[in-house]
């Protein structure tokens, strides 16, 4: 991992040397801007407006539009002026129950671990936390930005959570259309509620993927193998107005989902029908004779056969964001 930070945990006067490490990462698959007529990736440059000319870093400085088209500006000296010393530590300020705080509170997540001779304080600051069950609430400052933050132990590791401060929190009462404090049917809330208990399940992370990155991976390395796309239609969703139907429905299909995604195990095979004429008459076969599978048939098969002779799509993997100052820029 990357070391993001270095400095210390403060509590009392005991202090705890740790470096920092993002325990996050993101997966989305970036995707660039490409000039349609050549194929080119576009590019982006820092360009004055009124000199009309690009401008080289070592003549850009930063400023605070205090009006319109009003700015004071700051050279690089005035703005290190504003960073404080206490930026390298980590400043506990309390100790808290973690259930205190909202989780609407929390940013990022990072771990923590010993650095230099701090093994010792750290091990004796994650066993107390431990036993005592408590989160500290610190201050850090990160990239010249400051923020809390909360400490709190996870397996055998101490993390750290930076967190809003009260006043970057929007008020509730700001959200238009909220629905009015009122009573609801007796009847609907019992079947929401019997939903909701159908549907409870201890936490597992695992089982939860993201779809649609896996689609764009999946149609990027069928456009990297050559191969025709042709993309099934979704149904459309229908206006449900009996809330009462939704309910029961939803019940049902939460009942009724096989442990298998195909047929249920030990379930009669369909019985053929008797036509007029007294002949039996095959039961269709599954995604047969319907519109629906129609659909899932043509997006299976192309059209030319060629997917079946050709080599196997090559497998993408989206590749990591590499974040540069200098590189970056904010397009308004």
């Amino acid at each position: 991992m990357h070391t993001v930070w270095k400095g210390a945990i403060s509590f009392g006067l005991v202090h705890v040397p740790v470096k920092m490490f993002s325990a996050t990462e993101d997966k989305d698959v970036s995707l660039r801007y490409i000039h349609k007529a050549c194929g080119s990736p576009l590019s982006y440059v820092r360009k004055c407006p009124v000199c009309d000319k690009e401008v080289a870093w070592e003549e850009i400085g930063k400023g605070y539009e205090y009006e319109k088209g009003k700015f004071v500006v700051f050279d690089k000296d005035e703005l290190d002026t504003l960073t404080e010393e206490s930026t390298k530590n980590i400043t506990i300020l309390d100790f808290v129950d973690l259930k205190d705080i909202d989780p609407i509170y929390f940013q990022k997540t990072y771990y923590l671990s010993p650095d230099q001779a701090g093994a010792g304080a750290y091990r004796l600051l994650m066993e107390a936390m431990r036993q005592t069950g408590k989160i500290g609430v610190a201050k850090i400052s990160i990239r010249s930005k400051s923020s809390l933050a909360a400490i709190r132990v996870l397996e055998n590791c101490l993390s750290i959570e930076t967190m809003f401060y009260p006043d970057e929190i929007r008020p509730v009462s700001q959200v238009p259309s909220l629905p009015e404090a009122g009573a609801v049917n007796d009847k609907e809330l019992d079947m929401a509620k019997l939903l909701i208990s159908q549907l409870s399940t201890p936490f597992e992370p695992g089982k939860y993927t993201d779809d649609y990155r896996q689609r764009m991976l999946d149609l990027i390395s069928s456009k990297v193998a050559g191969e025709e796309i042709r993309i099934a239609p979704a149904r459309q969703e229908t206006n449900v107005i009996d809330l009462m139907a939704a309910l029961q429905a939803s019940i049902e299909a939460v009942q009724h989902i096989p442990s298998d995604p195909g047929s249920p195990a030990g379930a009669p095979a369909a019985k053929p029908r008797k036509t007029a004429g007294g002949r039996k008459k095959a039961a269709p076969k599954a995604g047969g004779g319907t519109a629906e599978g129609a659909a899932a048939a043509g997006s299976a098969i192309p059209s030319d056969g060629a997917a079946a002779a050709s080599s196997p799509a090559p497998v993408i993997a989206p590749k990591p964001k590499r974040r540069s100052a200098k590189s970056k820029q904010t397009v308004s």
